[in-house]
């Protein structure tokens, strides 16, 4: 044991004060202590390991001493030693030469004081004050030589002179295990604090023997004398704190520290009191902003967050402050001059707090950034900060970003798990209305606070974001889903620490992203496999498509059948249920008895708005109930523009009919009529104007069906098989019904509409001509072989067939028939000037609307240029239009 202690680090430190003091163990006490707390430090060189620097700094030092043979031979050699590779750790072989040379030409007395020599024992540009929670490499100071004043940035050295550093602060205290790597704790080892971080404490160190003492001249004005440089150096302290001092204080019109003009001073202390007051004005900034919004609770979580970190960072500041204060302290109680090598200076005050100093100015910028911010603005504003290229502001800002941050994380992880919203201050970038009812929770309860969403997250993971926790709750209150827990992603237990959210959210194509990627896939299968196998999304999509837009053809042609008998009368005389049987009968003499009874029984007859004049044609359709959750996706506005999509297909559908009830009259007729020879003309411009009719209705219908329709259709169903959540189905079916409604010219471009419609009421217009022409004919058909049966049956009496009254009487009737031809060509030929000239300004329209589906649909009603030949105004447009169809080509 005996000899295990003898090698322990403590007997070996104190052996080496005593050999390097020259005195027994007893004395060396102060100094062993002192060394205890150097050793227990964590300090690190500024500059970069760097090898190349470092010679090059050696090169420079033997230059300067006129050796450049020795400058030539050590470049050599080192160029030598990097090609050998014989050694691993050739740069921290050359900072201790580089050290050496440095350190020889420095006094060569064993030192005036025990702070002294450890003082020079510490590596260059050392830092002794906590500010990182993980902190890298301090700021390297650059001076224009420092070779020659052998410089610092840090409290173990100043630019001029030797190497002062902090007295020894404590007595009988154990020093910190290795395992303690927090600087903080050490420090505040070293300080002995007891509940307070910021005041000096009590000190019991007294010079060591062999010293010269001195004495401390006195740190107060005196009189008109010029202001001493330590009374100025206890006035920094205090402003340090914002607290105002005998000679500097805060000046209320200039928002800052001064110094009276009035007070005598050099203007190079004055100058640099200035520059240091510039601390105690940003500690002021900081600390008011972070005592004043701490108290406010409408500042959310993450604004409490926020003011959290910039504490946790004055905490740090305040642990400076103590050890200047107990630096201080100790120079009293020794009675060391201004002037010693290890007092506290105006100048060794600028380098001790340049580091400090940075980071305050980057809290306070980030304070007067934030003014106004909440949530996830606040957590953009910090995240700004943190683009930088300084190491050690990005880390600053990393670790307050962490803070901010973290409960923005718990926000989420409550929301994409369990689908929680506790956002008591509007802090989250998930926005949620409770006045919206359950029937619309999926469009109008939930929606993106675009301003709260953090710079960090992109637009398209904060939609999934929203997705996520919309569709938990969609599954939950809508769907009243009772799936065990297994099936839906879990709960996360606990959030991140602040550290990790830090560093989840920096890595936004990672870890992030994995994580929302995953909750969002999950989620969203499984809400599109509820719709699908619970409540027939896709089967009740089909529904619609074959019934309200006409998809299921025999169903259709025999619901106009069984109808038309109640449709051509007044539309007041109608009634629903009438109507809701003939529907039920036409379902169950086709194949549409087959489909599913959840889909049938939604199947149902309305009644549009009467006006004067219509009838049951006008305002008769069908209609299909929907409720629940595919509620979602069938909306009343999407619901109302399937009627107005059925309404016109229903009206086309009807125009084809009612051309194959002319057509089939015609076909009838043509044999009866064949015996008056003076109707030839009426009924060849009949057939003509009825195939023109047949023509264009044809043409609409394939346009309609095929173009339109189909592949609107198989575009929808390709989407909806692909969608990977509710939203793009959602989508979809919006794009669907507006690309009908448009392609079908129901949109806005309402001119075209009723040029069609115009056309619609020529067509009836010339079904109820040639209803009215053939009535007439068959009636004379009818009269006519009556007057010749009557004739045939009195001469097989033996009579005269007719007498000279009689046959006067049927010339005269045969007569005022055929008067009545000309006025019925003449309406004929009205009627198709008017339905032409319609015709024609409706391919006007077509040729120059901006559609290309449509242009293709003037050429095809046109197709033998039978319009264009009649109609000037056609051809510049028709040949314009063919022109660019074969650029495009």
């Amino acid at each position: 044991m005996a000899a295990l202690d003898q090698k322990s680090p403590n007997v070996l430190l104190q052996s080496l004060c005593c050999r390097i003091t020259g005195k027994s163990e007893a004395d060396v006490a102060h100094q062993f202590q002192y060394a205890v707390r150097v050793i227990g430090s964590n300090y690190a060189p500024t500059i970069e390991r760097d090898e190349f620097l470092v010679s090059e700094k050696i090169k420079k030092e033997l230059l300067k001493q006129r050796r450049e043979a020795d400058a030539a031979l050590f470049s050599e050699l080192h160029r030598k030693l990097q090609t050998q590779g014989v050694l691993k750790y050739r740069w921290s072989i050359l900072y201790l030469l580089l050290s050496l040379c440095e350190d020889s030409r420095k006094p060569s007395s064993r030192v005036c004081s025990y702070g002294g020599l450890f003082a020079q024992a510490l590596p260059r540009d050392a830092h002794s004050t906590p500010f990182y929670y993980a902190r890298p490499q301090s700021l390297c100071l650059s001076y224009p030589d420092r070779s020659t004043h052998n410089a610092s940035s840090g409290i173990g050295s100043l630019p001029n002179g030797p190497a002062p550093s902090p007295q020894p602060l404590l007595s009988g205290s154990a020093p910190p295990t290795a395992a303690d790597t927090s600087r903080g704790s050490r420090l505040a080892w070293a300080l002995q604090v007891s509940g307070s971080s910021s005041g000096a404490l009590p000190l019991t160190s007294r010079p060591p023997a062999g010293s010269r003492p001195t004495h401390r001249q006195r740190r107060d004005g005196d009189g008109n004398a010029e202001v001493s440089e330590a009374a100025l150096v206890r006035d920094i302290l205090y402003v340090f704190q914002g607290i105002d001092g005998k000679f500097i204080k805060m000046c209320p019109t200039e928002e800052c520290y001064r110094i009276d003009a009035k007070v005598p001073l050099c203007k190079s202390l004055r100058d640099t009191s200035h520059r240091l007051a510039e601390l105690g004005w940003l500690h002021d900034k900081v600390r008011k902003y972070a005592d004043s919004r701490s108290l406010d609770r409408a500042f959310g979580l993450v604004g409490q967050s926020f003011c959290a970190s910039l504490h946790q960072e004055l905490k740090e500041y305040y642990r400076l402050l103590s050890v200047l204060h107990a630096q201080l302290q100790v120079e009293d109680d020794q009675g060391m001059n201004v002037g010693a090598d290890c007092s506290l200076t105006l100048r060794r005050l600028l380098v001790w707090t340049y580091d400090p100093k940075v980071r305050l100015k980057t809290l306070a910028a980030l304070v007067d950034f934030c003014q106004g911010r909440k949530g996830g603005e606040l957590a953009s504003a910090v995240h700004a900060y943190g683009k930088t290229g300084d190491p050690h502001m990005r880390a600053l800002v990393q670790h307050i970003l962490g803070l901010v941050s973290h409960p923005i994380l718990n926000f989420l992880y409550r929301w994409i798990y369990d689908g929680e919203l506790e956002d008591t201050y509007h802090e989250f970038f998930v926005a949620s209305d409770p006045t919206v009812k359950t029937d619309r929770l999926w469009h109008e309860k939930y929606s993106l606070r675009k301003s709260m969403v953090p710079s960090f997250i992109t637009m398209d993971q904060a939609r999934k974001v929203l997705l996520i926790g919309k569709s938990i709750n969609f599954l939950h209150q809508v769907c009243h889903d009772r799936t065990p827990p297994g099936r839906v992603p879990p709960a996360c237990k606990c959030a991140d620490s602040p550290r990790d959210a830090a560093e989840l959210f920096t890595d936004l194509e990672g870890a992030f992203q994995s994580k929302i990627d995953a909750a969002y896939f999950e989620t969203s299968k499984y809400l599109l496999d509820v719709l699908n196998k619970n409540y027939q999304l896709l089967e009740h999509l089909q529904a619609m498509r074959r019934y309200l837009l006409l998809g299921q053809g025999d169903f259709i042609r025999h619901l106009m059948d069984l109808l038309k008998p109640e449709l051509v009368r007044a539309a007041t005389t109608l009634y629903q249920h009438n109507l809701t049987g003939i529907l039920e009968t036409a379902v169950r003499a086709t194949n549409a008895q087959f489909d599913s009874p959840e889909i049938l029984k939604r199947l149902d007859v309305r009644l549009l708005e009467v006006s004067p004049g219509d009838t049951g044609w006008d305002v008769f359709s069908l209609d299909y109930h929907v409720d629940g959750p595919i509620a979602t996706v069938f909306t009343r506005e999407c619901t109302n523009r399937y009627l107005r999509v059925f309404n016109f297909l229903w009206r086309a559908k009807r125009m084809e009919y009612i051309l194959t009830d002319i057509w089939k009259s015609q076909m009838c007729n043509a044999k009866l009529l064949k015996s008056m020879p003076e109707l030839s003309g009426v009924l060849h411009q009949c057939h003509i104007l009825a195939s023109e009719m047949v023509h264009f209705i044809h043409q609409m219908q394939y346009y309609i069906t095929f173009e339109v329709l189909e592949c609107s259709w198989d575009e929808l169903w390709n989407k909806v098989q692909r969608a990977q959540d509710l939203d793009h189905i959602i989508a979809a079916h919006e794009v669907f019904l507006d690309t009908i409604i448009s392609r079908c010219l129901l949109d806005s471009n309402s001119k075209l509409l009723n040029q069609l419609r115009a056309v619609f009421d020529q067509i009836i217009e010339f079904q109820s001509a040639q209803d009215t022409l053939y009535r007439s004919a068959l009636e004379e058909l009818r009269l006519r072989l009556q007057y010749e049966e009557s004739k045939r049956h009195r001469e097989k009496e033996g009579e005269w067939g007719v007498t000279a009254e009689q046959e006067a009487a049927e010339n005269r009737r045969v007569q005022e028939f055929k008067d009545t031809i000309p006025k019925m060509c003449s309406q004929l030929r009205l009627l198709t000037h008017f339905y032409q000239g319609l015709v024609r300004d409706f391919l006007r329209e077509l040729m120059t609307s901006s559609d290309e589906s449509l242009q293709f649909l003037s050429f095809r009603l046109d197709f033998n240029e039978h319009y264009k030949a009649r109609d000037p105004r056609l051809r510049p447009s028709l040949g314009a239009t063919r022109g660019r169809r074969c650029s495009n080509n």
